[in-house]
């Protein structure tokens, strides 16, 4: 077995789980490579990234360099003399980075690779009413998420599966693939294969316009667009009420089929029951949060806002 000295490189908390497991389960964790902190909140108190927090927690040495191609940097993290990188939630690497280490650098994305390259595939995979998907072990190149594969692992979407839930089984899939292609290396076992050239289904940033609902489209497509979204950074519409014009983020909803007769868009309401109609039948609206309202259930804003005969979302 080789001597495997790892820096670890990510920075949100799905990438503190498998930072967690490497520790815990007592591999040579000799850095950590995260964000740098960055002023938050009202007080513009420097917020550290979760990745750093876990790593204070450990004692583990910690570089935060604003610029991978610094000198400073680099002297840094080629003094960590480590011959393995692990890269989770991160950032695209220099060449003179992930070609460093002796045994190369590698990276956990949440897909199945080739599909879902770029930086939201969790929401994706939701989005576009996928059944399945997975991890992906791979070693960085030149490009963004196109490297050879080491290992993959796939798992079921549930039909009513929201991001959040999904997210959360694939961070602890991932925790394992990742100890498993650490293994492999140190046994000096690996074999990787290419990627297949595939008509690639691409996991773009999400912004405000892609995270808004199309209310022309289907009910499972609006459906499959809000679970992709819920419980972050939350699928969102515009809600005409009489003079007014709300911004609304839309969270948990149902989905009906249905044949009716009204315009695509509208609002219909009972004691207990939002929905919108759509081309093809209602969305029940469950969990909703209105611009500077705090997030409420349909009843209890049933119970305090009134709608108009005529209100609609566009």
């Amino acid at each position: 077995m080789k001597d495997i000295r790892i820096v670890f490189m990510g920075t949100p908390d799905f990438a503190v789980t498998i930072l967690k497991k490497l520790v815990e389960q007592k591999y040579n964790v000799v850095g950590v490579i995260t964000a740098p902190d960055k002023p938050a909140g009202r007080g513009r108190k420097l917020n550290e990234s979760a990745v750093k927090k876990y790593a204070v927690s450990q004692n583990l040495p910690i570089l935060q360099p604003t610029n991978l191609k610094n000198p400073s940097f680099l002297e840094e993290l080629e003094a960590l003399q480590a011959n393995l990188q692990i890269v989770v939630a991160f950032r695209m690497l220099p060449t003179v980075v992930w070609k460093m280490p002796e045994y190369g650098t590698f990276n956990l994305h949440a897909s199945l690779l080739p599909e879902y390259r770029g930086a939201a595939p969790i929401n994706w995979a939701i989005i576009n009413g996928e059944t399945k998907t997975g991890v992906t072990t791979f070693f960085i190149d030149e490009k963004i998420d196109t490297g050879e594969i080491i290992l993959q692992k796939e798992i079921a979407i549930e039909d009513d599966e929201i991001v959040g839930e999904l997210h959360d089984k694939l961070m602890y899939l991932g925790a394992d693939l990742v100890t498993e292609t650490v293994d492999l290396i140190a046994a000096g076992d690996v074999t990787t294969q290419k990627q297949p050239e595939l008509e690639e289904k691409s996991a773009p940033k999400l912004f405000p316009h892609n995270c808004k609902i199309d209310w022309t489209k289907s009910v499972n497509d609006i459906y499959n667009h809000i679970r992709g979204l819920n419980p972050y950074p939350a699928a969102w519409t515009t809600i005409i009420n009489g003079d007014e014009e709300i911004a609304a983020k839309v969270y948990k909803v149902r989905k009906e089929i249905t044949t009716h007769e009204y315009k695509t868009g509208s609002i219909i309401t009972s004691k207990k029951d939002l929905k919108i109609a759509t081309i093809d039948g209602f969305l029940h609206i469950d969990e909703i949060k209105l611009s500077g309202k705090k997030k409420l259930d349909a009843t209890s804003l049933l119970n305090g806002f009134k709608f108009d005969e005529e209100a609609k979302v566009l």
